[in-house]
């Protein structure tokens, strides 16, 4: 069964309060060059689906309950276990 990752960041116009925050801090951790620091969400979800019904389940299920999609965009892929968060 595939496995899809999902990352989801507020959209661009939208504040971004916790993104704002580590951009701050990084300075004062002696990181300096960084800018326009936005935080999300990443999710990864085992999808019983054949192939051609994988990507309207993914976008679906996206729009339909992982993201707010008034405030929040995504974005999803199919991965391997390489990719995996907890590879």
């Amino acid at each position: 069964m595939p496995r899809i990752a999902v990352d989801v960041l507020l959209k661009r116009e939208i504040l971004d309060p916790q993104g704002r925050a580590v951009e701050e801090a990084l300075p004062g951790l002696g990181y300096d060059g960084v800018s326009e620091v936005r935080v999300g969400k990443h999710l990864e979800l085992v999808v019983d689906a054949p192939d051609d019904e994988l990507a309207a389940r993914g976008d679906a299920m996206c729009e339909g309950f992982l993201t707010n999609p008034v405030i929040e965009s995504y974005r999803w892929r199919v991965i391997d276990d390489a990719e995996r968060a907890d590879a």
